[in-house]
């Protein structure tokens, strides 16, 4: 894979983070504490600045409640994506 492909494969991915993220209401300290990634390496994720690691992917996934192939797909719809019960809200308190 070229370095152009890389670059574009991390953003895009950053990008359907943030979508996701932010479509669900939570900002990067709370996902930090949800994933136990600190808020500087989630905003370079989601800027495409870091390479993640799959285990850090499957973090941000399931903090996310989607599964892991949606931060992957690049045919995902982004904010709008299906996730397992966002309904229930996030109970950040026990990471604090």
């Amino acid at each position: 894979m070229s370095t152009e492909n890389e670059q574009k494969l991390l953003a895009d991915v950053g990008r359907r983070i943030r979508a996701i993220r932010a479509g669900q209401g939570l900002n990067l300290d709370q996902l930090a504490r949800l994933t136990g990634i600190s808020a500087p390496a989630l905003s370079l994720i989601e800027t495409g600045k870091r390479d993640a690691r799959l285990t850090t992917l499957a973090k941000i996934a399931a903090a996310l409640r989607v599964s892991f192939s949606t931060l992957l797909d690049d045919t995902s719809p982004g904010p709008d994506a299906k996730t397992k019960d966002a309904s229930q809200g996030y109970d950040l308190g026990k990471y604090q």
